[in-house]
């Protein structure tokens, strides 16, 4: 019987340190001896203020390793760190819980493969939109909990990310979901490291942290710790119910190694080397004579499974085998490599090994096997035009972990994928037609050069099968200036992103499965805006950003200008911005012909927006026509705080129409361009104002709001005090708005001259434009709102920002 409880429990304490306790209650109860019943209670804290870290020490000197380590030696080196500075243990030193602070930010951002690229190149400016900090376990957490598997590099550490990819290679997985906290999880670890060494080269040993990836494990059923499941292609997993001993995991691992090491004798000999020969595979055979030491069952059934579609793998047993044994001068027992075409001779073409370990002779036959096809310009196009193919691209120097490239084309033999291999060393002129600047592997898609994808993941083997298996079958292809659409008849789908974004990456997938099913009625592409940066910065709909240079800024100024400009000072690396950019485009869009759009890369542009006073990103200017000086664009209506509304709108004598509203809500956006063109169609006898309820709850409760947005007329009759709920308008039609109030004005002062009426702008084009403006420019406020966005203030200089 099995029973998960599970609970959370949120409190949030108001106090003079402002802090938000978070308590965590997790119960998982497994009735089972063998499997371990988990109560877990975290406490965690955070000060909302004073936590986030802006260290100017490098992360990477901090942890006191170099910008080229591994992600393995950042967590050796911040778990070592961790075990000696962790303020359990310097309770009397009042710097221990900062210095820690400092340590932990550089482990969280180093450790994050994201993070750390945005790090790299952008330093601690390129983490503005990922401030975490504050948070860290006890002293007991690093010292026994810590990633139980973290530094076992037999032991590959799973999530989310990354899971589906891996058991969907083709490789065998055996996995291990365990949790941190879990007695039993602890007590298996010490064997299934030793597990996984033996097992190494065969079957992939995965670990997943189910208390990092609770999502993960409930989706794979997994409701007691640990579970330990073998994974295998086009079967369902299935759990080991057994002992946990070694030997144990040991058998019923090698269960699902099917390929097996053939006895050779002297019938069959000749034709399984010819017949393996002639097919451009090698063999691996032990001789196993009456002295020496012959290569066990078990190590040949090892063996067989390592090199599965890369070499045959054979015994002779020379005891009843003389005469066959006696051919190859053999006299004792040992085991050699016979490469396609080699002669059978232990002195003349044989690989020898003096080893019984079933790792080292698979390492040493692996280095033996010829590498990937070698691809040149003068064979490239024709290759790739007829068949399927994965290239991989290098410049020069071998990369770490690639022998096991050699695997990719057993791998991908279903799908009918050949491999081969370009040095942009030598090949300079091909790798830079296809614009690969960089190690990369791509899918060339059997339709010529310019049809092919990139691979945007980890370049490990699972994700890079994965990856083949997905892109091939897929219709996404990477773009370029060589194969960029122009005037094609069939409409196109284009991802601009970049590879460091993991919003970006993630989409890709996405991108691949849409491609499937609406292949024949649209195209897809992908363009890498980190290479591609002038393709990117173009308006492929309508060109209205203008991107500007401190020469054409200059010349904005300058000139004598007939026409208004905002323009987005920003920076590539600001999360904020990249989130304005898609708004800012469409704006441009709505505004042609009214406005003019424009944006500086102060990246790019260090010095210029440096002297235009520009002190955060993005920032957004008005410039008005035939102007120097820059401003916010002009509002009929004004922003109410609770003193406001009580002071000018309840106790105040003049007329007032309240616009009541929320920013996340939908149909005030949209009506907030209507209530503009109101108030300045109103602005010569009443006042508009807009209340924010989000920000001033209290304040719409009092007037009686319930919905949004909620328009309300405040007249002023006599001396008085308004009420505070005012009268309700039932319209959302600035014109029908208009009339209303006409109609209230007259009632209250029969007397009112025309003159004095509401009169509701007439002019359709210029009605327009005002609602054009204040439409797009209400998205930028709701953005400004969520990313904190600055606008430079009505009349403010460089020093005088206000927000928006």
């Amino acid at each position: 019987m099995e029973l998960e409880v599970e609970a959370q429990l949120e409190v949030e304490v108001d106090v003079e340190l402002e802090m938000e306790v978070e308590v965590e209650v997790n119960v998982q109860v497994d009735v089972d001896a063998e499997e371990e019943v988990v109560v877990e209670v975290k406490v965690e804290g955070r000060k909302e203020e004073g936590y986030i870290l802006n260290s100017d020490e490098d992360y990477y000197k901090l942890l006191g390793v170099s910008k080229d380590a591994s992600n393995r030696e950042i967590r050796q080196a911040f778990k070592k760190l961790a075990l000696t500075m962790h303020p359990d243990k310097n309770p009397n030193n009042q710097d221990a819980h900062d210095k820690f602070l400092k340590i932990n930010r550089a482990y969280e951002v180093l450790k994050d493969e994201d993070l750390r690229k945005k790090y790299d190149k952008y330093g601690e400016k390129g983490l503005q939109d990922n401030q975490e900090g504050g948070r860290y376990e006890s002293w007991n957490f690093y010292r026994y909990d810590f990633g139980i598997y973290d530094d076992d590099i037999e032991i590959i550490t799973l999530d989310r990310a990354d899971f589906d990819a891996a058991v969907n290679s083709g490789e065998l997985w055996f996995v291990n979901f365990y949790f941190p906290r879990c007695s039993h999880c602890h007590d298996l670890a010490p064997t299934w490291r030793e597990f996984a060494k033996e097992m190494d080269g065969l079957i992939r040993i995965g670990a997943v942290n189910c208390g990092d990836n609770r999502m993960l494990c409930r989706s794979k059923g997994i409701n007691s710790y640990p579970s330990l499941y073998i994974f295998k292609l086009g079967k369902n997993p299935e759990k080991y119910y057994g002992d946990r001993s070694k030997k144990s995991l040991i058998s019923f691992a090698m269960q699902f190694v099917t390929t097996q090491a053939t006895e050779l004798w002297t019938g069959n000999f000749v034709k399984a080397v010819e017949t393996a020969f002639t097919s451009g595979t090698g063999w691996l055979i032990t001789f196993c004579a009456s002295t020496g030491d012959c290569l066990s069952s078990e190590t040949r059934h090892k063996l067989a499974g390592m090199l599965d579609g890369l070499a045959h793998v054979g015994w002779i047993d020379c005891t009843s085998q003389g005469q066959l044994c006696e051919s190859f001068d053999i006299t004792t027992s040992m085991t050699a490599y016979f490469p396609p075409g080699a002669s059978l001779q232990i002195k003349g073409g044989g690989l020898f090994f003096n080893s019984l370990d079933a790792k080292e002779i698979y390492s040493g036959v692996l280095e033996h096997l010829p590498g990937l096809e070698t691809l040149t310009k003068n064979n490239f196009k024709d290759k790739l035009s007829h068949h399927r193919w994965l290239v991989h691209f290098t410049f020069g120097e071998k990369e770490e972990g690639t022998n096991e490239y050699k695997k990719l084309k057993m791998l991908l033999k279903d799908e009918q994928i050949q491999v081969g291999h370009v040095d942009c060393k030598e090949e300079l002129d091909l790798c830079n037609s296809l614009y690969i600047h960089k190690p990369s592997i791509a899918v060339f898609k059997g339709t010529g050069v310019n049809n092919f994808e990139i691979h945007h993941g980890r370049n490990i083997l699972y994700n890079i099968v994965a990856f083949a298996k997905d892109s091939i079958s897929a219709h996404v292809i990477t773009l370029g200036p060589q194969n960029f659409p122009n005037n094609e008849k069939k409409p196109w789908l284009v991802d601009f992103f970049a590879p460091w974004c993991p919003p970006c990456r993630a989409l890709l997938p996405e991108l691949r499965k849409a491609s499937k099913q609406l292949y024949g009625q649209l195209n897809f592409g992908t363009i890498d805006c980190t290479i591609h940066e002038g393709l990117c910065n173009m308006d492929l709909v309508n060109p209205s950003v203008v991107a500007l240079s401190p020469e054409t800024f200059e010349a904005l100024l300058s000139k004598k200008k007939d026409d208004n400009w905002v323009v987005d000072f920003y920076a590539p690396w600001c999360g904020p911005c990249q989130a304005l950019m898609p708004e800012w485009k469409r704006m441009a869009r709505m505004l042609s012909g009214v406005i003019s759009v424009g944006s500086v890369d102060c990246q790019k542009y260090h010095t210029l927006c440096h002297e235009a006073g520009v002190k955060a990103y993005p920032e957004i200017r008005f410039y008005p026509q035939n102007s120097k000086e820059y401003q916010s664009l002009p509002r009929a209506s004004v922003d109410l705080t609770p003193e406001d509304f009580n002071k000018k709108v309840l106790s105040g004598k003049e007329h007032w129409v309240v616009d009541f509203y929320a920013p996340w809500c939908g149909p005030c956006q949209h009506f907030a361009p209507e209530f503009e063109l109101l108030a300045r169609s109103v602005k010569q006898t009443i006042k508009a104002g807009k209340l924010d309820c989000q920000a001033y709850p209290h304040v719409c409760q009092s007037a009686g709001v319930r919905a949004y947005p909620s328009v309300r007329f405040f007249p002023y009759i006599g001396g008085t005090q308004k009420h505070p709920e005012g009268e309700h308008i039932n319209s959302r039609e600035s014109k029908a708005i208009a009339d209303h109030l006409n109609q209230r004005l007259q009632q209250i002062n029969p007397q009112i001259q025309d003159k004095s009426h509401v009169k509701f702008m007439r002019n359709p084009t210029q009605e327009k434009q005002v609602k054009k403006i204040w439409s797009s420019w209400l998205n930028l406020r709701i953005l400004a709102g969520l990313h904190h966005l600055r606008l430079c203030g009505e009349g403010a200089t460089g020093k005088d920002n206000a927000n928006l």
